[in-house]
């Protein structure tokens, strides 16, 4: 079983299917990923679970860069930045403490959990 990610005219993920393995051959049909773009009218790149594929598992919303021929996922915070590894980034690092944050957007700060 393989997966396989609809793309709009912008490289956003649309949707996520799951449809045939690439060593499968059915009717002559080998490449899943042509065969499905042409029934959908859209661009469609395999994805996978394990992120093995495309650096990590699609979802909808998330940006394919063809450049790169990753999946990355949506910007989480407009102040973050895309790393060198498709990663997005705050602009202050995540504190080494173990205990919890979340991102404060207004004021740029992680703030400490619960």
């Amino acid at each position: 079983m393989a997966h396989y990610a609809f793309l709009n005219e912008d490289n956003i993920v649309t949707e996520v299917i799951v449809g045939r393995n690439e060593d499968e051959t059915v009717d002559g049909v080998s490449d899943w990923e042509t065969y499905y773009g042409n029934i959908r009218g859209q661009v469609c790149k395999r994805t996978s679970f394990n992120g093995n594929i495309r650096k990590q598992f699609a979802g909808v919303g998330f940006t394919f860069n063809e450049t790169a021929d990753v999946f990355i996922t949506p910007k989480p915070f407009a102040s973050w930045s895309l790393d060198a590894n498709y990663d997005w980034q705050a602009p202050i690092a995540y504190p080494a403490d173990g205990k919890q944050y979340s991102w404060d957007e207004a004021n740029q700060v992680w703030v400490l959990a619960g």
